[in-house]
């Protein structure tokens, strides 16, 4: 009689048994996001579920379905178009309106943003290129404004039933994964993490010394909004929701700010998560080796992305995976810079293989590019998903 693991998977169960640290048919292989410009520029403008189906890849899909407390008196924002890659509806009420305005000049796009609320305006500005948007104005510029967040701020629950009308149609073709949700307009889905979005990550650092109690009052009102959702989380088909973001590495921050100012917080939504039945990955682009158990002990069922030295990062897998690896899903560690682009197949297949020998043994690893990429050889996309469908 065959085992489960010689069996054929579909690529739903295969990365659902490798968060379940069960072994697989094979090595469950994936990306993180597609950036529409990747797709636009070399795969031809076709979606991302083609770009999956054509290379075999364990396919991801990311619905962000929010609707409005209607209870507390919220709406849909009536003059917001289409949604963009990764953001939801965003809601409204009475008192935390938000309005638009394009600024773009020759440096490139840019928005700008007014929140209204009765406790006075914040405004908030944001630039673009072809691959990703950043902050060039935060909305926290004095202390006191967080107060306007605080109270007025609305807060959005899961529209559960939209969530599961993706997961009947997607069916079996991969998994489906969703985020904590960031602050409107722009953020991280965790709380110190969107905190420095709103604020700066360099002033948020130094309050951390200049005003402890202030800054842990400012996460604390960014949890709530996230609680809020997490808990309306009850009943969605979601597989994965991903928490964190790469301002909490140590790149970044040390392990003493994290414990203080990062692991408190999330460790409550994962714990929240848990109970809505929710898994959830901790996703860390940057420095993680002085804080891999720290993360491991906020209890996620995964973490991501073991970004390797060459990347930036600091991830050897192999350690990695002995010091956490029985804990939690490891996903990621595949060095995308230097083996999606400028070498041979044959470099390719071999980081392939040497991510699946470092992390691979015993199941619970998912073998991942460390976060996005924006340019890729698609041989080598070919070769990495190849190689990879050979590791058994």
């Amino acid at each position: 009689m065959q085992s489960e693991c010689e069996l054929t998977m579909t690529h739903k169960e295969r990365l659902l048994a490798a968060l379940r640290h069960e072994k697989t048919d094979r090595l469950p292989v994936t990306t993180h996001h597609l950036m529409r410009s990747f797709l636009d520029k070399y795969f031809g403008g076709k979606s991302s579920q083609e770009f999956f189906e054509h290379y075999d890849l364990d396919a991801i899909t990311w619905p962000v379905c929010h609707k409005p407390d209607v209870a507390a008196g919220d709406y849909f924002d009536p003059l917001q178009g289409e949604p963009g890659f990764l953001e939801a509806r965003r809601v409204w009420s009475d008192r935390w309106k938000i309005f638009a305005e394009d600024v773009s000049n020759a440096d490139g796009h840019a928005m700008r943003y007014r929140f209204e609320t009765p406790g006075g305006e914040l405004t908030m500005t944001t630039q673009s290129n072809l691959q990703t948007t950043w902050v060039m104005e935060h909305p926290v510029k004095e202390k006191k404004d967080i107060e306007s967040i605080g109270e007025f701020a609305t807060h959005p629950l899961c529209d559960v039933e939209a969530v599961n009308r993706v997961a009947d149609e997607y069916g079996e073709r991969g998994l489906m994964r969703s985020h904590v949700p960031c602050f409107e307009v722009f953020g991280q889905p965790g709380t110190w993490q969107d905190a420095c979005c709103l604020y700066g990550t360099e002033q948020l650092i130094l309050a951390t010394y200049d005003d402890p109690e202030w800054v842990h009052e400012f996460l604390r009102i960014l949890s709530r909004r996230k609680q809020s959702y997490i808990r309306s989380m009850a009943g969605a088909r979601l597989d994965l929701v991903e928490l964190g973001g790469g301002s909490a590495s140590t790149t970044v921050i040390s392990p003493k700010i994290f414990d203080k100012f990062v692991a408190p917080y999330d460790s409550e939504l994962i714990e929240l998560a848990h109970e809505a039945g929710q898994r959830i990955v901790y996703h860390t682009c940057g420095g993680m080796m002085p804080i891999l158990e720290r993360i491991a002990d906020m209890k996620p069922d995964a973490m991501e992305t073991l970004t390797p030295p060459g990347m930036g990062g600091d991830v050897e897998l192999a350690k990695a995976k002995k010091r956490i690896g029985e804990r939690v899903c490891m996903i990621g560690g595949f060095d995308q810079f230097h083996y999606l682009t400028g070498c041979t197949q044959e470099e390719t297949r071999a980081a392939v293989r040497a991510c699946f020998e470092a992390a691979g043994e015993g199941g619970g690893y998912i073998l991942c590019p460390s976060d996005h990429f924006f340019d890729a050889d698609l041989k080598l996309i070919e070769a990495f998903a190849d190689e990879a469908h050979q590791c058994v």
